[in-house]
């Protein structure tokens, strides 16, 4: 990776040509939510209200300060359907930045031949209040499921372990972007800080 510089206006890969470096996570707060949300050009998802019992685990975004965020990452942690821990990441990024399929265990940007839109979508969610389907992406490592559909031009991601956690997502999870929350961030329930963000 190569800093912005005297031939280049933002991060480099000599494999990969201009990339969005990821920033550092911070513990779940609603300060950091702040940060985020003020910084992000793309949405900010978080299931709201969140399902019983889950609390805010923490959320990372890609992009630099000349460019703002262009990837973000939520963390939710709670009961699993069928009991035990589960975790929950939501991505929203651009196209080819890549932070959704790092966070699948996929090597390239998107979900690729994974990603069947051939075949009718596995869940709905409402995302800013459209139905949004997202289908289920193979290829995976077994112990999480993913789902990746578009929302507002988007890719939207839901990374969710154990595997068999992935039941929440058939609920009709309504997700709001945290943008447009206003006040109602203050109200986010935080929890310990996420291992998914620091190491998918």
């Amino acid at each position: 990776m190569r800093a912005p510089g005297l031939f280049a206006d933002s991060w480099q890969c000599g494999v990969h040509g201009t990339v969005h470096p990821l920033q550092p996570v911070v513990p779940p707060s609603v300060e950091a939510l702040v940060v985020v949300t003020n910084r992000a050009r793309v949405p900010v998802w978080m299931p709201w209200p969140l399902p019983v019992g889950w609390l805010f685990t923490g959320v990372g975004c890609a992009g630099d300060d000349r460019s703002g965020g262009r990837a973000t990452a939520v963390a939710c942690s709670g009961p699993g359907p069928l009991g035990g821990p589960g975790e929950l990441l939501l991505i929203a990024e651009e196209l080819g930045v890549g932070l959704g399929a790092r966070f699948a265990g996929l090597p390239g940007p998107d979900p690729g031949p994974g990603m069947r839109v051939d075949k009718p979508p596995h869940v709905k969610v409402l995302a800013a209040g459209r139905p949004t389907p997202l289908w289920h992406v193979e290829g995976t490592p077994d112990d999480r499921a993913v789902f990746a559909g578009e929302a507002c031009g988007l890719w939207l991601w839901a990374v969710v372990w154990p595997e068999q956690t992935g039941l929440l997502m058939y609920d009709e999870m309504v997700l709001t972007d945290l943008r447009d929350a206003g006040a109602e961030v203050d109200l986010v329930p935080c929890g310990a800080l996420s291992p998914r963000l620091l190491s998918p």
